[in-house]
């Protein structure tokens, strides 16, 4: 019966483990391949450094200031004497300066082909890679730095014809954010900046909160452009990678709800016209197609008067929208002219019918198409027109009160929005009631071959709703509709679609009268209330598979429906089916709240060590590590309270009482903020947390014991010491210098140490277990032993071995089956804390990693979140290392000690979930009552 429940918890954690890693892989493995093109050099790129004064050096040395450039361009630029368009570059997260080749030489290829009418400088800052998506202490010194840079490159151009007041900023990653933080600058002057492209940048909150100073930093930011939202007056573009950037999900890169919609744009790499892909982090830094958008936007800024970046907030707008939002295949005008002369020699050809096709190829003259609108306003309402020459002509116009031509026409080519595979015109006929007629230009075509298609249809027969699953079928069932009509377009809503925790994979069969010419096809999902678009090209006849799922949740006073649109060839028929994508509902699971894990984790280890206190007043020892943990590490005894603690936070009168205590918010009420609080995520995430603990227990004990042979293998004669004090004079003066260390270098390196310290000797206490329990099978196998022998083979076997630090300490003498149970007590204790400090190692290393990185500026890290941490946490476990379970059942402190893991588990779980530096601070407290149990 015990193997029969053993077998299940193993199984129970084996299957949460895998849904864990399924999730972990859809996140890291589950996404489109790439897409873009890699952009090259020309010729061999070169970075000057910029020389800074003496005093920003000696503050700052650590960062430098570069001019990036190629060629002939970069041997004139020697001397610094510049008379282009400064951009500047951050780069972020761990990011070089020498990120900014890609858009400083496609931008020098295109100031070429326009002979240097204009043309840009590209500078780049270097952070030295700094890792400040994990550590915040440097934020505040890269905007002060950024700043100091600004006033620098608009120096080297005073004197010069067109000198500009301002320069264009591109920031990567956190380098966006160290942009949007020049504003917070009590000494910055806003006019400085006069345009923001940011790549990649977790605009609304840390992708991991690993310290208080990162958190600071984004509150800081944010606040002050939320408050400030109706005098900022910088034009913003958010450009995010979509489901391939794993490092930063897109919906961190939202300025949605941060900025004025006048002057902030959000947009997904995959919606991007002529992009349509999704990048990854690093990519989205050299994907060609997005860094030519980017330089064509930033080409079409400039004015003709000033030679600099226009200071017009609308035709900036109007130029990202242009190049980011939805492109109409024609060059960028600030004021279109929208009447066109349509004379000349051209043929005018009316058209009849209400379908329409036409393949031009080798046309030696142009021609004008007419469609009468006037007899059709009754029956049909939208007019849908597509072209698969992919030029920058106009070709579509509209005629008032005409006959069979007209001279004048409205160009309604700004109205065409361009495709993968085609360009297409939409016309609802009630928005335009006095055009007679709608003309299709077709030009000459040279040689060229492309076809041309319209018709007239009412919009209700070309819209199909498709309810998708339920989330809970795991794709057991689906939805199916078919499309058997002719027409070139269709609108499919996709109905209660608008959760991120929605995942679909939709499956489109097409089949054709004719098989032996593949046909074009475009799908779209279409998101209205994020720019997320996802564009897909396929060929008919073929069967497609698309992944359905979310960076943004439908907000709640949102009506939109997201909408499935597909441009079609007329001559097949289409099945579309949809069903719930179990696997993609774990990955956003993981992708929205894998986060958060560490503090369910540690959250069902503090439950384990709760009941292992608890079990030495109830039975006097302690259960193994995993046995406790499926016994104690339930969700019910921590979710309620946090679901309390939400609910009763709605009454003003609890709110004023949680807020006179100075309590932080509650992490559930900050992730109903972000739109990604769901009703069983907290369940599933423990669940999950409690595998993982599970298994590391296994992994850990493991370890040891492996590491303890090994030990032995190498210390055969051990003996066991005399001195069995809790506090030793050697072990306070390793406390004294690792509390140095960490107050006078960095505080993670004395907490690692510590923690070396605490395993060798969790490794020294099994050695001591096993010779211990070899010992007993010899002398059981001597004929004619009894119990005082026993007794006196504990002391000669302790005189012999001087490593058995952690048995009891003797008034009187053990048999060695008690001692031996003793010391695996002890043993159980010790993992399970093994196990909890280990994930503040975790939580502490970037902070060591910064600081091992910046060991050549400077010795201490300041500013160092993890300096308080060490000062409790050194002398508590270095105590803890020589504890031992006696003196423990016999403390007053125990009942207490034992009571306070449960609270400080709730506690992880309701304020450490989101921001995770939080979390090893309540960690301590149990162990500083536990190690204060012993003395």
């Amino acid at each position: 019966m015990v193997s029969l429940a053993k077998a299940w918890t193993v199984t129970f954690y084996g299957a949460l483990a895998l849904m864990v890693a399924l999730g972990i892989w859809d996140v890291f493995f589950g996404y489109e391949e790439n897409k873009c093109s890699m952009s090259y050099m020309f010729e061999y790129p070169e970075y000057q450094k910029i020389s800074l004064p003496h005093k920003l050096t000696r503050q700052y040395p650590a960062y430098e200031l570069y001019l990036y450039g190629e060629g002939s361009y970069a041997q004139e630029n020697k001397n610094l004497l510049l008379s282009g368009i400064p951009v500047l570059f951050l780069p972020g997260n761990a990011g070089s300066y020498k990120q900014v080749r890609s858009l400083g030489s496609i931008a020098l290829r295109k100031a070429e082909d326009i002979d240097f009418k204009y043309h840009f400088d590209f500078f780049s800052v270097n952070f030295n890679e700094e890792l400040v998506a994990l550590y915040g202490g440097s934020l505040k010194k890269q905007t002060k730095f950024v700043h100091e840079c600004i006033k620098i490159i608009l120096k080297l151009y005073e004197g010069q014809d067109f000198a500009p007041k301002s320069v264009a900023i591109v920031g990567h990653s956190m380098g966006g954010l160290v942009a949007r933080a020049l504003l917070t600058l009590k000494n910055f002057k806003p006019e400085l900046v006069n345009l923001l492209v940011t790549q990649a940048t977790p605009h609304t909150a840390p992708v991991m909160s690993l310290d208080s100073y990162l958190n600071d930093f984004y509150k800081t930011v944010n606040n002050y452009w939320i408050l400030n939202a109706q005098d900022i007056k910088l034009s913003t573009l958010s450009i995010a990678g979509g489901f391939r950037d794993y490092q930063v999900r897109s919906g961190l890169s939202s300025l949605t709800k941060l900025s004025q919609q006048t002057q902030a744009l959000s947009v997904v790499s995959t919606a991007v016209p002529r992009t349509w892909a999704s990048t990854d982090h690093l990519s989205i830094v050299w994907c060609k197609q997005l860094q030519l958008a980017t330089i064509r936007a930033f080409f079409d800024l400039i004015d003709d008067d000033t030679k600099q970046i226009t200071m017009k907030p609308k035709k900036k707008m109007a130029v990202l929208n242009h190049h980011f939002i939805k492109y109409p295949a024609k060059p960028f005008e600030e004021i279109p002219n929208i009447v066109a002369d349509l004379t000349g020699t051209s043929k005018w050809v009316p058209v009849k019918v209400t379908k329409w096709t036409f393949m031009a190829f080798n046309e030696s003259y142009a021609m004008y198409f007419a469609f009468p609108l006037s007899n059709h306003r009754k029956t049909y309402t939208h007019i849908y027109c597509r072209n698969s020459m992919l030029d920058t002509q106009s070709w579509i116009y509209g005629c008032i009160n005409s006959v069979s031509m007209c001279t004048q026409g409205v160009d309604l080519s700004w109205k065409t929005e361009l495709l993968p595979t085609m360009k297409t015109f939409m016309l609802k006929l009630q928005d335009y009631p006095k055009l007679s007629h709608l003309v299709v230009y077709v030009p000459s075509t040279n040689g060229n071959k492309f076809v041309v298609d319209c018709e007239l249809f009412h919009i209700e027969l070309r819209t199909v709703q498709l309810p998708v699953t339920h989330l809970f079928s795991f794709g057991l069932t689906s939805r199916q509709i078919k499309l058997n009509s002719n027409g070139l377009f269709y609108t499919v809503p996709l109905m209660n679609f608008g959760q991120i925790y929605q995942a679909f994979k939709i499956d489109i069969k097409s089949k054709c009268a004719s098989t032996k010419v593949e046909k074009n096809n475009v799908f779209r999902l279409h998101i209205p209330w994020s720019h997320e678009d996802m564009m897909i090209s396929s060929k008919a006849p073929t069967s497609t598979e698309i992944s359905l799922k979310l960076h943004v949740a439908q907000p709640e006073n949102d009506s939109h429906v997201a909408v499935f649109h597909m441009f079609t060839s007329s001559d097949c028929r289409y099945e579309i089916t949809v069903r719930t994508s179990f696997l993609q509902i774990l990955g956003q699971i993981i992708r929205f709240h894998g986060g958060a894990l560490p503090a369910y984790i540690m959250s069902s280890i503090l439950l384990t060590y709760g009941g292992q206190l608890q079990s030495l007043i109830s039975v006097g020892h302690c259960l193994d590590y995993t046995a406790m943990l499926d016994r104690e590490a339930k969700p019910y005894k921590v979710d309620p309270f946090v679901i309390i603690m939400k609910f009763m936070l709605g009454y003003n009168w609890f709110k004023e009482i949680w807020d006179s205590f100075f309590l932080p918010e509650l992490d559930a009420i900050f992730l109903n903020t972000q739109s990604m609080c769901f009703p069983l995520v907290s369940l599933v995430l423990f669940l999950f947390g409690t595998s993982i603990a599970y298994w590391g227990g296994i992994l850990s004990s493991l370890s040891v014991r492996l590491l303890s042979s090994l030990w032995l293998t190498l210390n055969r004669s051990s003996e066991i010491p005399n001195d069995s004090r809790l506090i030793t004079t050697r072990l306070l003066f390793l406390i004294m210098l690792l509390l140095i260390i960490g107050w006078t270098t960095c505080g993670a390196l004395a907490i690692l140490l510590i923690y070396l310290y605490y395993v060798f000797k969790i490794i020294n206490l099994y050695s001591n277990i096993t010779t211990l329990k070899n010992n007993s099978d010899v002398m059981q196998n001597i004929p004619g032993r009894n119990e005082n022998d026993s007794n006196s083979s504990i002391e000669e076997t302790e005189k012999n071995d001087g490593s058995q630090q952690n048995l009891p300490p003797k008034p009187n003498v053990l048999p060695i089956g008690l001692a031996i149970d003793n010391a695996e007590d002890n043993f159980k204790m010790h993992i399970t804390i093994v196990n909890l400090v280990i994930w503040i190692v975790f939580l502490s290393m970037p902070s060591l990693i910064y600081w091992l990185k910046n060991l050549r500026y400077y010795i201490r890290l300041n500013p160092d979140p993890c300096k308080h941490l060490s000062f409790f946490l050194v002398p508590t476990l270095g105590i803890l290392g020589n504890s031992d379970i006696v003196s423990i059942k016999s403390s007053k402190l125990l009942k207490t000690a034992a009571q306070f893991p449960l609270i400080v588990a709730i506690g992880v779980v309701a304020f450490g979930s989101t921001h995770l530096y939080r979390v090893p601070y309540f960690v301590v407290i149990p162990l500083l009552l536990h190690m204060l149990s012993n003395i």
